[in-house]
């Protein structure tokens, strides 16, 4: 069991929670957006406009995302934040173009946005990071937050940023002994991969 927290707000989840990826997005990651919104400072709150600003940020396209937006604006709604009635969410899409997160990154904190959620994965969490280290960030990742650096520990992540670990790493063993159990003739095994997807280190 794993555990996150910002500004109090803590969330817990099992690695029977990290799948399907839209399971994910609609519950772990709207319950720790909600979360971040409800502990933004008053201060903050009375020098914005009436209606809070959160800033998303993805790697991918609007449309290849379209259904993963839906989700994310119901499971809003069912913690109380409507687009639109009480909040505004901003979006930016990097369509695959990785070089352009940081500029699209700074473009929401300019805004600014109180709350900074970003998809994709470890590229838009990365630049997000980089943006800021004051405004909440919530992140989605495959890998473990403490290995890359993003948290001090699961229990005690400290600093501005939370978010849900998919535990892609950790259950890349389970998959291919699953793969060998419906496949036991198979010897060799192909993987695709981004050569320019940029890794801490190998796994």
């Amino acid at each position: 069991m794993c555990r996150h927290s910002v500004g109090g707000v803590v969330a817990w989840w099992t690695k029977e929670d990290v799948v399907p990826a839209e399971r994910v997005k609609r519950r772990e990651f709207i319950t720790l957006l909600g979360g971040a919104a409800a502990t933004w400072p008053l201060a903050t709150r009375a020098q914005q406009s009436a209606m809070q600003v959160i800033g998303f940020v993805d790697s991918g396209s609007q449309v290849a995302n379209a259904h993963l937006v839906a989700a994310f604006r119901q499971g809003l709604s069912e913690t109380g934040y409507v687009d639109g009635q009480n909040v505004i969410i901003q979006y930016r899409w990097a369509n695959g173009e990785y070089d352009r997160l940081p500029v699209l990154a700074a473009e929401l904190l300019r805004i600014p946005v109180a709350v900074l959620a970003t998809g994709g994965g470890e590229p838009a969490a990365r630049a997000a990071r980089a943006a800021t280290t004051t405004i909440p960030i919530v992140f989605d990742t495959a890998r473990n937050p403490v290995e890359l650096g993003w948290v001090a520990s699961l229990n005690r992540p400290g600093g501005n940023m939370t978010g849900v670990n998919q535990m892609v790493e950790e259950l890349a063993s389970k998959e291919l002994g699953l793969l060998h159990e419906l496949i036991p003739q198979a010897h060799v095994i192909a993987m695709l991969v981004d050569p320019n997807f940029r890794r801490r280190k190998p796994s």
